[in-house]
């Protein structure tokens, strides 16, 4: 039992030395390879700050028309970015096709727009990528005049007669309104139906509705944006039910089926009077594809916090999401999706976190690189610690040579001195085992010279009782 325990004893004791050896070697070559340990370092931070450049403290988003639901979402974002020391500016724009314009375009400073889903075929674009869906668009479509029960888009061709102007409102050209509206029109064969069709701006198409210069209105837009809400509470108004949804989302496979319940947009006046549904579109927020993968992160965060609480549609968490991307998806958000923010973030600043996890990224690589690599170069500790014993061997032979030539008896304590400092020069000196005998040889010569000083001649008498003759 004695020697198991003294086996363990030995075994810990080894491994104890060994470490202390480990590091004893490792602080040494630090002391030694530093001057090339930071040049490597300042080389490789170099080539990693020009390869991968910090993130950018400014970025330029579309948004939509003024006034409209994406102008509200986008201020949400810019309060957002803002909070963590990013300017988020805003430009207004004509609808969805005129950011995809942008986005497309290489030359122009817009790195970010909010895009209806079905607006853009992805064969027609390139340099744009998907962070994916952020919330439901419901399609809307009122109507004025005498009410249909379970109406669908067959109002506008059997109820025809109640339509006293034939006008509707199919929303601005370029806009994601008037992409919808078409599409369905076109899907149940309505688009060449007998009536005129007006590029009116939300806004706009609100007002001739409700005093009667239109008959109906297409509205792409949130639950909460205010055109949305505003037809809603207008009594004489009435809501299309999208009785056939299920056949159009096999016709148009983006588009997903919202239900309404009775009485769930006012109970007080029971509208609508019975269950309903509707189709929407959602809202896609889509980035320049060499958008920086920091202030993507920054994004999909941004669209977690406000987009991800719920709404009258959504559930909490629904969203982002990549329910009907048509675009590529970032490689960021994907794994955004999977690994949600990264940690440091919510204990540091955007942009400290961010300096952190890229120093990570390269300091860990280089130390782990860097030492292995130097320590397999035995010639340059070798050179190093035999620069060392060399610049001590010249210094001893200077004062061998002062010595000879201008030796005195009264300055033997002041000799003695100096090569004790050389002495303990040495003694400071770390070599490898390859070097021991150089490293001892340096002592005894300095031990040698010591002793001839010790004489109570000239210490190199020798010298002085050679012969003139020779």
């Amino acid at each position: 039992m004695g020697s198991f325990k003294q086996d363990i004893r030995e075994s810990f004791i080894g491994l104890a030395e060994t470490a202390q050896e480990k590091w004893s070697d490792f602080t040494q070559f630090l002391q030694e390879a530093w001057p090339l340990l930071v040049f490597l370092l300042i080389v490789l931070m170099g080539i990693w700050w020009y390869a991968d450049p910090p993130p950018p403290r400014h970025v330029i988003m579309a948004t939509g028309s003024p006034g409209g639901s994406y102008e509200a979402l986008g201020k949400k974002y810019s309060e957002f970015f803002a909070s963590k020391g990013v300017v988020l500016e805003l430009v207004p724009t004509n609808g969805a096709q005129e950011n995809i314009a942008r986005l497309s375009d290489r030359n122009d400073p817009v790195k970010a727009a909010f895009v209806q889903a079905g607006v853009v075929r992805p064969k027609n674009v390139t340099g744009i990528q998907s962070l994916g869906a952020i919330g439901y668009d419901p399609i809307w479509f009122f109507y004025s005049g005498p009410e249909v029960k379970q109406s669908d888009f067959e109002v506008l061709q059997k109820h025809a007669k109640y339509f006293t102007n034939r006008k509707i409102s199919i929303g601005v050209e370029g806009s994601g309104t008037h992409a919808q509206a078409m599409r369905i029109l076109k899907a149940t064969g309505l688009d060449q139906a007998n009536m005129q069709m007006l590029n009116l701006p939300g806004g706009e198409a609100v007002k001739a509705l409700k005093n009667g210069d239109i008959d109906g209105a297409f509205i792409v837009d949130a639950f909460e944006a205010p055109n949305v809400q505003e037809l809603l509470s207008d009594p004489k108004l009435h809501l299309v039910s999208f009785r056939r949804a299920e056949a159009l989302t096999k016709l148009i496979p983006y588009l997903q089926i919202l239900e309404v319940p009775e009485g769930a947009f006012s109970l007080e006046r029971n509208f609508p009077n019975e269950d309903i549904k509707l189709v929407a579109t959602t809202t896609n927020l889509l980035i320049d594809d060499r958008m920086h993968p920091a202030i993507q992160f920054l994004f999909l965060e941004a669209a977690r916090q406000i987009n991800g609480v719920g709404s009258f549609f959504s559930k909490r968490g629904e969203f982002p999401s990549f329910k009907d991307s048509l675009l590529p998806e970032s490689p960021v958000a994907v794994h955004y999706e999977k690994n949600r923010y990264p940690l440091l973030s919510a204990y540091f600043p955007f942009w400290l976190a961010e300096l952190i996890n890229r120093l990570v990224f390269i300091l860990l690589p280089f130390f782990v690189i860097a030492y292995p690599a130097l320590q397999a170069l035995p010639s340059f500790r070798t050179r190093r610690m035999h620069n060392k014993i060399n610049r001590l061997y010249g210094e001893l032979k200077t004062f061998e040579q002062d010595l000879l030539t201008n030796f005195e008896l009264s300055k033997r304590d002041d000799y003695l001195k100096k090569l004790d400092l050389l002495e303990y020069q040495a003694l400071k000196i770390k070599v490898s085992k390859k070097l021991a005998g150089d490293y001892y040889a340096l002592r005894s010569s300095i031990d040698y010279v010591r002793n001839c000083l010790n004489r109570q001649t000239h210490p190199y008498q020798f010298e002085l009782e050679v012969d003139p003759d020779l």
